[in-house]
Protein backbone atom coordinates (compact mmCIF):
# COMPACT_ATOMS: atom_id res chain seq x y z
CA UNK A 1 0.00 0.00 0.00
CA UNK A 2 1.41 3.73 -0.65
CA UNK A 3 2.36 5.66 2.06
CA UNK A 4 0.24 8.29 3.19
CA UNK A 5 0.57 11.74 4.68
CA UNK A 6 -1.51 12.67 7.63
CA UNK A 7 -3.71 15.09 6.00
CA UNK A 8 -5.08 12.47 3.83
CA UNK A 9 -6.36 10.10 6.27
CA UNK A 10 -9.36 9.49 7.58
CA UNK A 11 -11.04 7.47 10.47
CA UNK A 12 -14.13 6.36 11.19
CA UNK A 13 -16.75 3.88 12.95
CA UNK A 14 -19.61 2.60 11.50
CA UNK A 15 -21.86 2.37 14.76
CA UNK A 16 -25.35 1.87 15.49
CA UNK A 17 -28.41 -0.52 16.55
CA UNK A 18 -28.41 -4.17 15.44
CA UNK A 19 -29.64 -5.20 11.80
CA UNK A 20 -28.82 -1.86 10.40
CA UNK A 21 -26.59 -3.02 7.75
CA UNK A 22 -23.57 -1.93 9.30
CA UNK A 23 -21.03 -4.92 8.35
CA UNK A 24 -23.09 -4.84 4.61
CA UNK A 25 -22.54 -1.15 4.12
CA UNK A 26 -18.92 -1.97 5.11
CA UNK A 27 -18.37 -4.97 2.56
CA UNK A 28 -20.14 -2.63 0.07
CA UNK A 29 -17.76 0.55 0.36
CA UNK A 30 -14.67 -1.98 0.20
CA UNK A 31 -16.07 -3.62 -3.00
CA UNK A 32 -16.75 -0.27 -4.47
CA UNK A 33 -13.93 1.06 -3.37
CA UNK A 34 -12.00 -1.16 -5.01
CA UNK A 35 -10.77 -3.15 -2.31
CA UNK A 36 -12.84 -6.50 -2.88
CA UNK A 37 -13.41 -8.21 -6.02
CA UNK A 38 -17.26 -7.82 -4.77
CA UNK A 39 -19.08 -7.73 -1.90
CA UNK A 40 -19.57 -11.15 0.28
CA UNK A 41 -22.52 -11.66 2.35
CA UNK A 42 -23.78 -12.04 5.87
CA UNK A 43 -26.47 -14.75 5.58
CA UNK A 44 -23.53 -16.53 3.92
CA UNK A 45 -20.80 -16.19 6.38
CA UNK A 46 -18.49 -14.58 3.23
CA UNK A 47 -17.88 -10.95 4.56
CA UNK A 48 -14.53 -9.65 5.50
CA UNK A 49 -15.24 -8.41 8.59
CA UNK A 50 -17.90 -11.33 10.23
CA UNK A 51 -15.39 -13.62 10.23
CA UNK A 52 -15.41 -15.28 13.71
CA UNK A 53 -17.15 -18.81 13.34
CA UNK A 54 -19.70 -17.16 16.16
CA UNK A 55 -20.56 -14.76 13.94
CA UNK A 56 -21.36 -16.59 11.12
CA UNK A 57 -23.66 -18.73 13.00
CA UNK A 58 -25.69 -16.31 14.07
CA UNK A 59 -25.36 -13.57 10.95
CA UNK A 60 -24.91 -10.84 13.09
CA UNK A 61 -21.06 -8.76 14.53
CA UNK A 62 -19.61 -9.85 17.79
CA UNK A 63 -16.79 -7.93 17.66
CA UNK A 64 -15.20 -4.93 16.19
CA UNK A 65 -13.61 -5.09 12.94
CA UNK A 66 -10.90 -2.72 11.10
CA UNK A 67 -10.67 -2.58 7.32
CA UNK A 68 -8.81 0.04 5.42
CA UNK A 69 -8.91 1.27 1.75
CA UNK A 70 -7.85 4.23 -0.32
CA UNK A 71 -10.44 6.85 -2.23
CA UNK A 72 -8.99 9.15 -4.35
CA UNK A 73 -5.73 9.50 -2.96
CA UNK A 74 -7.25 9.26 0.56
CA UNK A 75 -6.88 6.74 3.11
CA UNK A 76 -9.92 5.54 4.75
CA UNK A 77 -9.53 3.85 8.14
CA UNK A 78 -13.14 2.30 8.60
CA UNK A 79 -14.20 0.03 12.28
CA UNK A 80 -17.05 -2.43 11.78
CA UNK A 81 -19.04 -2.35 14.92
CA UNK A 82 -21.53 -4.32 16.34
CA UNK A 83 -24.84 -3.11 17.46
CA UNK A 84 -26.73 -5.27 19.86
CA UNK A 85 -26.33 -4.02 23.44
CA UNK A 86 -24.36 -7.25 24.74
CA UNK A 87 -21.79 -6.13 22.92
CA UNK A 88 -21.72 -2.49 23.04
CA UNK A 89 -18.34 -2.15 24.98
CA UNK A 90 -16.54 -3.16 21.33
CA UNK A 91 -18.72 -0.62 19.92
CA UNK A 92 -18.08 1.93 22.57
CA UNK A 93 -13.91 1.35 22.50
CA UNK A 94 -13.85 1.92 18.51
CA UNK A 95 -15.20 5.93 19.43
CA UNK A 96 -11.06 6.17 20.97
CA UNK A 97 -9.98 5.52 17.59
CA UNK A 98 -11.58 7.24 15.07
CA UNK A 99 -12.47 11.22 14.20
CA UNK A 100 -16.13 10.93 12.66
CA UNK A 101 -18.75 8.54 14.08
CA UNK A 102 -21.31 7.38 11.42
CA UNK A 103 -24.45 6.57 12.97
CA UNK A 104 -26.24 4.29 10.83
CA UNK A 105 -29.82 3.81 10.90
CA UNK A 106 -32.04 1.05 9.19
CA UNK A 107 -34.84 2.96 7.44
CA UNK A 108 -37.52 0.57 7.52
CA UNK A 109 -36.93 0.58 11.71
CA UNK A 110 -36.03 4.28 12.61
CA UNK A 111 -34.67 5.04 15.29
CA UNK A 112 -33.80 2.42 17.60
CA UNK A 113 -32.05 1.89 21.58
CA UNK A 114 -28.92 1.53 20.30
CA UNK A 115 -28.72 4.68 17.41
CA UNK A 116 -29.70 7.05 20.83
CA UNK A 117 -26.64 5.61 22.64
CA UNK A 118 -24.08 5.97 20.04
CA UNK A 119 -24.93 9.65 19.08
CA UNK A 120 -24.81 10.31 23.46
CA UNK A 121 -21.47 8.12 23.43
CA UNK A 122 -19.96 9.89 20.38
CA UNK A 123 -20.77 13.59 21.65
CA UNK A 124 -19.83 12.86 24.78
CA UNK A 125 -16.51 11.66 23.27
CA UNK A 126 -16.51 15.17 21.35
CA UNK A 127 -16.43 13.36 18.19
CA UNK A 128 -17.18 14.61 14.65
CA UNK A 129 -20.91 12.87 13.80
CA UNK A 130 -22.69 12.30 10.73
CA UNK A 131 -26.19 9.68 9.88
CA UNK A 132 -26.28 7.23 6.96
CA UNK A 133 -29.26 6.11 6.98
CA UNK A 134 -29.48 2.65 5.17
CA UNK A 135 -31.77 0.23 3.23
CA UNK A 136 -33.47 3.09 1.10
CA UNK A 137 -34.78 0.93 -1.20
CA UNK A 138 -36.57 -1.29 1.09
CA UNK A 139 -40.38 -1.86 1.21
CA UNK A 140 -42.71 0.01 3.02
CA UNK A 141 -39.93 3.09 3.93
CA UNK A 142 -40.88 6.80 4.51
CA UNK A 143 -37.94 8.66 4.42
CA UNK A 144 -39.44 12.09 4.70
CA UNK A 145 -40.90 11.14 8.10
CA UNK A 146 -37.55 9.28 9.55
CA UNK A 147 -35.58 12.60 8.69
CA UNK A 148 -38.48 14.54 10.33
CA UNK A 149 -37.71 12.04 12.99
CA UNK A 150 -34.24 12.52 13.95
CA UNK A 151 -34.03 16.14 13.41
CA UNK A 152 -36.51 15.90 16.63
CA UNK A 153 -34.92 13.50 17.87
CA UNK A 154 -31.15 14.55 17.62
CA UNK A 155 -31.47 18.19 16.41
CA UNK A 156 -32.72 20.69 13.92
CA UNK A 157 -28.48 20.62 13.33
CA UNK A 158 -29.41 17.09 11.37
CA UNK A 159 -29.29 18.16 7.72
CA UNK A 160 -29.39 16.26 4.38
CA UNK A 161 -26.39 16.58 2.44
CA UNK A 162 -28.00 14.36 0.04
CA UNK A 163 -31.25 13.41 -1.17
CA UNK A 164 -32.54 10.13 -3.01
CA UNK A 165 -33.54 10.69 -6.49
CA UNK A 166 -35.56 8.63 -9.51
CA UNK A 167 -37.16 6.42 -7.35
CA UNK A 168 -34.05 5.94 -4.93
CA UNK A 169 -31.79 4.65 -7.60
CA UNK A 170 -29.79 7.52 -7.65
CA UNK A 171 -28.58 10.08 -4.72
CA UNK A 172 -28.55 13.66 -6.01
CA UNK A 173 -25.80 16.00 -3.77
CA UNK A 174 -27.07 18.96 -2.02
CA UNK A 175 -23.71 20.85 -0.25
CA UNK A 176 -21.79 21.43 -3.76
CA UNK A 177 -24.85 21.28 -5.83
CA UNK A 178 -27.35 23.98 -5.39
CA UNK A 179 -30.46 22.24 -7.74
CA UNK A 180 -31.85 19.39 -8.70
CA UNK A 181 -34.27 16.88 -8.81
CA UNK A 182 -34.95 14.71 -5.68
CA UNK A 183 -37.51 11.98 -4.31
CA UNK A 184 -38.71 14.41 -1.51
CA UNK A 185 -38.35 17.93 -0.05
CA UNK A 186 -36.32 20.07 -2.29
CA UNK A 187 -32.48 20.00 -3.50
CA UNK A 188 -32.19 24.07 -3.65
CA UNK A 189 -33.97 24.28 0.25
CA UNK A 190 -31.53 21.70 1.37
CA UNK A 191 -28.55 23.37 -0.15
CA UNK A 192 -29.62 26.87 1.54
CA UNK A 193 -30.23 25.19 5.01
CA UNK A 194 -27.06 23.69 4.75
CA UNK A 195 -25.16 26.97 3.64
CA UNK A 196 -26.89 28.48 6.32
CA UNK A 197 -25.77 26.42 9.42
CA UNK A 198 -22.30 26.34 8.45
CA UNK A 199 -21.70 30.34 7.99
CA UNK A 200 -23.07 30.69 11.41
CA UNK A 201 -19.68 29.60 12.52
CA UNK A 202 -18.35 31.94 11.08
CA UNK A 203 -19.19 35.67 11.65
CA UNK A 204 -16.86 37.07 8.59
CA UNK A 205 -18.27 34.68 6.07
CA UNK A 206 -21.75 35.24 7.11
CA UNK A 207 -21.49 38.68 6.66
CA UNK A 208 -19.94 37.98 3.09
CA UNK A 209 -22.66 35.67 2.67
CA UNK A 210 -25.68 38.28 3.22
CA UNK A 211 -23.92 40.74 1.43
CA UNK A 212 -23.15 38.38 -1.85
CA UNK A 213 -26.05 35.60 -1.18
CA UNK A 214 -24.38 33.20 -2.30
CA UNK A 215 -20.68 31.30 -1.54
CA UNK A 216 -18.54 29.07 -3.28
CA UNK A 217 -17.84 25.44 -1.89
CA UNK A 218 -13.90 26.18 -1.47
CA UNK A 219 -15.25 28.57 1.24
CA UNK A 220 -16.94 26.55 2.83
CA UNK A 221 -14.81 23.62 3.92
CA UNK A 222 -12.95 25.11 7.29
CA UNK A 223 -16.63 26.32 8.36
CA UNK A 224 -18.20 23.10 7.74
CA UNK A 225 -15.21 21.05 9.62
CA UNK A 226 -15.45 23.93 12.32
CA UNK A 227 -19.24 23.18 12.36
CA UNK A 228 -18.90 19.29 12.27
CA UNK A 229 -16.47 19.69 15.37
CA UNK A 230 -18.88 21.85 17.41
CA UNK A 231 -21.70 19.59 16.64
CA UNK A 232 -23.36 22.77 15.09
CA UNK A 233 -23.65 20.25 11.75
CA UNK A 234 -24.27 16.28 11.86
CA UNK A 235 -24.67 15.71 8.02
CA UNK A 236 -27.49 13.35 6.95
CA UNK A 237 -26.82 11.06 4.00
CA UNK A 238 -28.61 7.80 2.48
CA UNK A 239 -27.40 4.32 1.09
CA UNK A 240 -28.55 1.01 -0.25
CA UNK A 241 -25.82 -0.96 0.72
CA UNK A 242 -27.75 -3.55 -0.89
CA UNK A 243 -27.94 -2.23 -4.69
CA UNK A 244 -25.10 0.41 -4.25
CA UNK A 245 -26.99 3.39 -4.13
CA UNK A 246 -25.32 6.29 -2.73
CA UNK A 247 -21.70 4.54 -2.22
CA UNK A 248 -19.77 6.64 -4.34
CA UNK A 249 -21.19 9.73 -2.87
CA UNK A 250 -20.76 8.66 1.10
CA UNK A 251 -17.14 7.70 0.25
CA UNK A 252 -17.14 11.09 -1.37
CA UNK A 253 -18.34 13.07 1.57
CA UNK A 254 -15.73 10.69 3.87
CA UNK A 255 -12.55 11.73 2.00
CA UNK A 256 -13.96 15.55 1.33
CA UNK A 257 -15.87 16.71 3.94
CA UNK A 258 -14.79 14.42 6.79
CA UNK A 259 -11.95 15.92 9.38
CA UNK A 260 -8.12 14.18 8.73
CA UNK A 261 -6.30 14.10 11.84
CA UNK A 262 -5.64 17.77 11.55
CA UNK A 263 -8.81 18.94 11.62
CA UNK A 264 -10.78 16.73 14.18
CA UNK A 265 -11.39 17.39 17.77
CA UNK A 266 -8.15 15.86 19.46
CA UNK A 267 -8.44 13.38 21.88
CA UNK A 268 -8.16 14.26 25.78
CA UNK A 269 -5.01 12.68 26.85
CA UNK A 270 -4.28 13.63 31.03
CA UNK A 271 -0.41 13.76 32.22
CA UNK A 272 0.65 12.81 35.65
CA UNK A 273 -1.82 10.47 38.18
CA UNK A 274 -5.00 10.88 40.07
CA UNK A 275 -6.45 14.55 40.57
CA UNK A 276 -3.33 16.00 39.52
CA UNK A 277 -3.20 14.62 36.01
CA UNK A 278 -3.03 17.72 33.90
CA UNK A 279 -5.19 17.65 30.42
CA UNK A 280 -2.87 17.90 26.99
CA UNK A 281 -3.56 17.66 23.42
CA UNK A 282 -1.20 15.22 21.16
CA UNK A 283 0.26 17.13 18.11
CA UNK A 284 -0.32 14.75 14.70
CA UNK A 285 2.91 15.65 14.16
CA UNK A 286 4.92 12.61 12.53
CA UNK A 287 8.16 14.14 13.67
CA UNK A 288 7.57 14.63 17.41
CA UNK A 289 7.91 11.56 19.92
CA UNK A 290 5.43 8.59 19.17
CA UNK A 291 1.94 8.31 21.69
CA UNK A 292 -0.46 5.98 20.36
CA UNK A 293 -3.38 4.29 21.89
CA UNK A 294 -4.70 1.04 22.25
CA UNK A 295 -8.39 0.26 22.00
CA UNK A 296 -8.37 -3.10 21.29
CA UNK A 297 -7.31 -6.70 22.14
CA UNK A 298 -7.32 -9.33 19.80
CA UNK A 299 -6.21 -13.06 20.79
CA UNK A 300 -5.44 -15.01 17.90
CA UNK A 301 -4.84 -18.58 17.92
CA UNK A 302 -2.22 -18.60 15.35
CA UNK A 303 -1.11 -14.94 15.71
CA UNK A 304 -1.30 -14.56 19.36
CA UNK A 305 -1.58 -11.57 21.23
CA UNK A 306 -2.64 -8.62 19.06
CA UNK A 307 -2.64 -4.45 20.40
CA UNK A 308 -4.88 -2.67 17.88
CA UNK A 309 -3.80 1.31 18.68
CA UNK A 310 -4.64 4.34 17.07
CA UNK A 311 -1.02 6.81 16.28
CA UNK A 312 -1.47 10.16 17.53
CA UNK A 313 1.77 11.36 17.23
CA UNK A 314 4.68 10.44 15.65
CA UNK A 315 5.51 7.29 13.55
CA UNK A 316 5.67 3.95 14.87
CA UNK A 317 7.97 1.87 12.39
CA UNK A 318 8.83 -1.68 12.42
CA UNK A 319 12.15 -1.96 14.94
CA UNK A 320 11.06 0.97 17.01
CA UNK A 321 11.82 0.55 20.31
CA UNK A 322 8.47 1.69 22.57
CA UNK A 323 7.49 1.47 26.23
CA UNK A 324 4.39 0.55 27.16
CA UNK A 325 2.72 3.00 29.79
CA UNK A 326 5.15 3.17 32.83
CA UNK A 327 7.19 0.47 31.74
CA UNK A 328 10.82 0.70 32.38
CA UNK A 329 11.96 -1.82 29.48
CA UNK A 330 11.00 -0.79 25.51
CA UNK A 331 10.25 -3.70 23.49
CA UNK A 332 10.93 -3.88 19.82
CA UNK A 333 8.20 -3.67 17.27
CA UNK A 334 8.82 -6.93 15.34
CA UNK A 335 5.85 -6.97 13.27
CA UNK A 336 3.62 -3.96 12.38
CA UNK A 337 0.06 -4.87 10.77
CA UNK A 338 -2.57 -3.07 8.66
CA UNK A 339 -5.60 -4.76 9.81
CA UNK A 340 -8.15 -6.15 6.93
CA UNK A 341 -10.86 -8.35 8.56
CA UNK A 342 -8.88 -11.34 9.70
CA UNK A 343 -6.06 -10.98 7.51
CA UNK A 344 -2.82 -8.46 9.12
CA UNK A 345 -1.10 -7.34 6.14
CA UNK A 346 2.69 -5.85 7.05
CA UNK A 347 3.18 -2.45 7.41
CA UNK A 348 6.53 -0.49 7.40
CA UNK A 349 5.11 2.84 9.27
CA UNK A 350 2.49 4.41 10.69
CA UNK A 351 2.04 8.12 10.83
CA UNK A 352 -0.84 9.99 13.32
CA UNK A 353 -3.86 8.96 12.15
CA UNK A 354 -2.83 5.39 11.30
CA UNK A 355 -4.97 2.25 13.07
CA UNK A 356 -2.54 -0.57 13.05
CA UNK A 357 -1.37 -3.27 15.40
CA UNK A 358 1.82 -4.66 16.87
CA UNK A 359 1.82 -8.97 18.22
CA UNK A 360 3.54 -11.16 20.80
CA UNK A 361 4.13 -8.24 23.21
CA UNK A 362 2.61 -9.68 26.84
CA UNK A 363 2.82 -6.06 28.49
CA UNK A 364 0.37 -4.44 26.28
CA UNK A 365 -3.59 -4.53 27.96
CA UNK A 366 -6.43 -2.03 26.65
CA UNK A 367 -5.98 1.29 26.94
CA UNK A 368 -2.34 1.02 27.23
CA UNK A 369 -0.35 4.28 25.99
CA UNK A 370 2.51 3.06 23.63
CA UNK A 371 5.31 5.99 23.86
CA UNK A 372 9.24 6.22 22.60
CA UNK A 373 10.25 8.14 25.74
CA UNK A 374 10.09 8.09 29.34
CA UNK A 375 9.07 11.61 28.88
CA UNK A 376 5.81 10.36 27.93
CA UNK A 377 5.54 8.17 31.32
CA UNK A 378 2.18 9.10 33.02
CA UNK A 379 0.14 9.72 30.44
CA UNK A 380 -3.00 8.09 29.87
CA UNK A 381 -6.22 8.95 27.59
CA UNK A 382 -9.21 10.28 29.49
CA UNK A 383 -11.32 6.95 29.82
CA UNK A 384 -14.48 6.40 28.37
CA UNK A 385 -17.87 5.09 29.79
CA UNK A 386 -18.56 1.66 29.75
CA UNK A 387 -21.84 0.47 30.84
CA UNK A 388 -21.98 -2.17 34.01
CA UNK A 389 -22.49 -5.49 33.35
CA UNK A 390 -26.08 -6.34 34.29
CA UNK A 391 -25.91 -10.17 34.50
CA UNK A 392 -24.23 -12.43 36.18
CA UNK A 393 -22.98 -16.42 35.91
CA UNK A 394 -21.29 -18.93 38.21
CA UNK A 395 -19.33 -21.21 36.46
CA UNK A 396 -17.49 -24.36 37.10
CA UNK A 397 -15.11 -26.96 35.22
CA UNK A 398 -16.60 -30.32 34.03
CA UNK A 399 -13.65 -31.88 34.80
CA UNK A 400 -11.42 -31.48 37.94
CA UNK A 401 -7.89 -30.02 36.82
CA UNK A 402 -9.16 -27.74 34.44
CA UNK A 403 -9.16 -24.86 36.45
CA UNK A 404 -6.91 -23.15 35.45
CA UNK A 405 -7.68 -23.71 31.85
CA UNK A 406 -11.13 -22.31 32.37
CA UNK A 407 -9.59 -19.30 34.14
CA UNK A 408 -6.89 -18.78 30.87
CA UNK A 409 -10.69 -18.42 28.71
CA UNK A 410 -12.00 -16.27 30.96
CA UNK A 411 -8.78 -13.73 30.97
CA UNK A 412 -8.90 -13.59 26.95
CA UNK A 413 -12.51 -12.97 27.20
CA UNK A 414 -11.67 -10.04 29.61
CA UNK A 415 -9.24 -8.65 27.93
CA UNK A 416 -11.29 -8.84 24.19
CA UNK A 417 -14.32 -7.24 26.06
CA UNK A 418 -13.71 -4.01 27.97
CA UNK A 419 -17.47 -4.67 29.73
CA UNK A 420 -16.92 -8.63 30.42
CA UNK A 421 -16.06 -8.79 34.37
CA UNK A 422 -14.62 -12.63 36.35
Amino acid sequence: MPSYTTAAIRTVALVGHGAAGKTTLTEALLARAGAIKSSGSVERGTTVCDFDPLEKTHGHSLHSALVNFAWHDHHIHLIDTPGYPDFSGQAIGALAAVDTAAIVINAQTGIELATRRMMKWAEARNLCRMIVINKIDAENVDLPALLESIRETFGKECLPINLPAHGGKDIVDCFFNPEGDSDFSSVTEAHSALVDQVVEVDEDLMALYLEQGRISPDQLHAPFEKALREGHLIPVCFVSAKNGTGLAELLDIIANLAPNPLEGNPPPFLKGEGKGAVEFHAEPDPAKHVLAHVFKIIIDPYVGKLGVFRVHQGTVRRDSQLFVGNGSRPFRVAHLYLLQGKEYVEADALVPGDIGAISKVDEIEFDAVLHDSHDEDHIHLRPLEYPAPMHGLAVETKKKGDEQRLFEVLHKLELEDPCFRF
